[in-house]
């Protein structure tokens, strides 16, 4: 009887030991003070433009940064150096002059948090084609929201073309944008066989991306 009940207050201790764990930790992981940090500063600078769930409803001009596309095609330093030194032509200012760094790295947690799933990319493992073609394919399908040569257009399409997107942005992150559009954005899906209108084959999407890196000189 005895044993019985040191059995039963054991299994008891280990209960509430699990409910005031989850309680008090969520399951929430080890960056949970992070995220909770960097929510606190997203909350202060970044909602404004990109709004509270990231799908760029903010109150201001802003895309999504919640996008599943988007935030499985970049890393963490990625997200640090968009956050650090901002897209002055797209009215994202560069917020390294105005946090800390661990504020910085608190809030590329925060938006870490929103990926909830894996997605895999279908590729080319070397990115090459033809600036000509590249730049043909443009004209007839990106010009419209991304403007002559990836000057852009407000509330239309990005810079694809500015200096500092070109230089924090790889071919193969451009290839994914191009291929896979950002769900939330006026940015759908460019690959054939996909749900989007352009139909493009993996070289057009190729070639769009070597146009688009050739604009950098």
């Amino acid at each position: 009887m005895k044993k019985q009940l040191l059995i039963g207050s054991y299994i008891l201790i280990v209960i509430l030991g699990i409910t005031v764990f989850i309680s008090t930790n969520g399951f929430k992981g080890k960056n949970f003070e992070a995220v909770q940090a960097g929510e606190k500063i997203y909350n202060q600078e970044c909602l404004i433009c990109h709004g509270e769930t990231g799908k760029g409803e903010g109150k201001n001009v802003g895309t999504s940064i919640s996008s599943q596309v988007f935030l499985n095609s970049v890393s963490d330093k990625d997200l640090y150096n968009y956050v650090k030194y901002g897209r002055p032509e797209a009215a994202m200012p560069a917020y390294g002059p105005r946090i800390s760094e661990e504020q910085l790295k608190n809030v590329v947690a925060f938006m870490r948090n929103w990926q909830k799933e894996n997605m895999k990319f279908d590729v080319p493992e070397k990115i090459t084609g033809s600036i000509e073609d590249g730049e043909k394919v443009y004209n007839r399908s990106c010009i419209q929201c991304h403007g002559e040569a990836g000057a852009g257009k407000q509330k239309m399409g990005t810079a694809l073309g500015h200096p500092l997107h070109l230089k924090y942005t790889t071919d193969k992150q451009i290839w994914i944008g191009t291929a896979y559009g950002r769900e939330d954005t006026r940015m759908a899906p460019s690959l054939k066989g996909l749900d989007g209108v352009r139909q493009l084959s993996k070289q057009q999407i190729s070639d769009v991306v070597v146009y688009i890196r050739s604009l950098e000189n």
